[in-house]
C-alpha cells in the first residue's frame, strides 16, 4: 500500500486535532476539579482507599492531559520539517491512549464520588457502568457499525 497523499494527510491531521480539542477541554475541566479536591474541608475525612484512589485518578487525569496535547507538541518540534505521516500516526496512537485514560480516569472519579457519598459497593456498580458504557459507545458501536 502505497504512502497516503498530502491532501489527505493535511484532512487526517485536521480531524484529529478536532477531535482532540473535545476531548482536551473535558479533560482540563476534570483536572481542575480534582486539583481543587484537597483544599475542600471533608478531603481529611477519606479513607486511605479514597485518597489512594483520589491520587490514582489525578494522575490519570495528568495522564490523559499529556497524551491528548502530545500531538501539538510533536507538531511544533517537527513543524515544517516534512513528518505529516509521522504526525498523523503519532497522533492516531496518543489519541486512543488518550481517550482510554479518559474513560479509565472518568470511570475512576466516579467510583471515589460514589464511594464517599454511598458506599464502596454502589461505588463498584458505578465503577462497572461507567466502563460498561464507555465501552459499549466508543468500541462496540464502532466496531459492529464496521462490521456491517
Amino acid at each position: 500500500m502505497s504512502a497516503p497523499g498530502p491532501e489527505r494527510l493535511t484532512r487526517n491531521w485536521n480531524e484529529i486535532l478536532q477531535e482532540l480539542r473535545v476531548a482536551q477541554t473535558g479533560v482540563q475541566i476534570l483536572t481542575g476539579f480534582l486539583l481543587t479536591v484537597p483544599f475542600a474541608s471533608r478531603f481529611t475525612d477519606l479513607t486511605d482507599r479514597q485518597v489512594t484512589v483520589y491520587l490514582v485518578v489525578l494522575s490519570g487525569s495528568v495522564l490523559t492531559t499529556a497524551l491528548v496535547t502530545a500531538p501539538v507538541a510533536y507538531h511544533r518540534v517537527l513543524f515544517r520539517r516534512r513528518e505529516r505521516e509521522w504526525l498523523v500516526e503519532a497522533a492516531n496512537v496518543t489519541a486512543r491512549l488518550g481517550l482510554t485514560t479518559m474513560a479509565l480516569t472518568s470511570a475512576g472519579v466516579l467510583f471515589l464520588v460514589f464511594d464517599v457519598v454511598v458506599g464502596l459497593l454502589a461505588a463498584a456498580l458505578a465503577l462497572t457502568a461507567a466502563l460498561a458504557c464507555f465501552v459499549g459507545l466508543w468500541a462496540v458501536v464502532p466496531w459492529w457499525t464496521r462490521r456491517s
